[in-house]
């Protein structure tokens, strides 16, 4: 769905390709260049693969770590899949991204038994704030606005983003679907949104300085419901060239995950 302050977007992330391949749309495209895609829709692709290999509706995938080894391109990419640990109770499982014949990202998940019946909890904690009303998408200073950053349905209730440099918190959805006819799954919603903790939360000017995220890890105690999800962001920097990026994350219900992204600081 598009509105009249949105730029045109396609209607998916990504479009099948044979076995195991894919060819991500204009859309998967971030902020830093038209030519490299997001974190996001790669992962969630990704998690997507891990959930339906081998899969046994007795766990649920409850982490996933990615590492970015370099920019993933806006064109066919292709997933293998293996499981590293196979287990009833728990599972380790592994997908290796490739494009042009490199591989560009690998990442791993931990699938974990669901209790037969209703488990324990902690208490829910404060409700999150409500989602305000449509606004227009956050601007990105010298960057590539027209890919994934519209894309995405951006709610702010705390900071603006890129044009208001510090923590930030902002309700997030997809305005297109990961595939076509496909519901994503709730890894792949937050997936989907939370690699772009480090963004929401930029502590520095994308004019004058790179902060690339290399990896990212989300861990989700439940399953997100429904298609929003808060990112509440912070950003720190060291100060020797590395970042840190740690995002909670909230549905309509209260917290239900944290995501965690290592950064790569430098002038441009």
């Amino acid at each position: 769905m598009t509105s009249g302050n949105v730029p045109s977007v396609p209607s998916v992330f990504f479009e099948p390709a044979g076995t195991d391949g894919f060819v991500a749309t204009p859309a998967t495209a971030g902020p830093w260049s038209a030519q490299s895609q997001h974190g996001g829709p790669p992962s969630a692709l990704a998690a997507r693969t891990l959930e339906r290999h081998e899969p046994d509706e007795g766990q649920r995938l409850a982490r996933v770590a990615v590492d970015i080894l370099r920019p993933v391109p806006v064109g066919k990419i292709t997933l293998r899949t293996r499981t590293v640990r196979p287990g009833r109770r728990v599972a380790l499982l592994e997908a290796v991204l490739e494009a042009d014949g490199q591989e560009v990202m690998q990442v791993r998940g931990w699938r974990i038994a669901r209790p037969v019946g209703q488990g324990p909890s902690t208490p829910a904690g404060p409700p999150p704030p409500p989602i305000p009303a449509e606004q227009p998408p956050p601007a990105f200073p010298g960057g590539h606005t027209t890919g994934y950053l519209a894309a995405i349905d951006w709610r702010y209730v705390a900071g603006r983003g890129f044009e208001t440099p510090g923590p930030a918190a902002v309700w997030a959805r997809p305005r297109i679907p990961l595939l076509p006819g496909e519901e994503p799954s709730p890894m792949c919603r937050a997936l989907l949104v939370a690699d772009s903790g480090s963004g929401v939360s930029a502590a520095l000017d994308p004019v004058r300085f790179l902060f690339i995220n290399v990896d990212l890890t989300v861990i989700l105690p439940r399953d997100p419901a429904g298609e929003w999800l808060l990112l509440d962001a912070v950003t720190t920097i060291g100060g020797v060239g590395t970042g840190l990026a740690e995002t909670a994350l909230s549905d309509v219900r209260g917290r239900c995950g944290t995501a965690i992204q290592t950064l790569l600081v430098a002038p441009r």
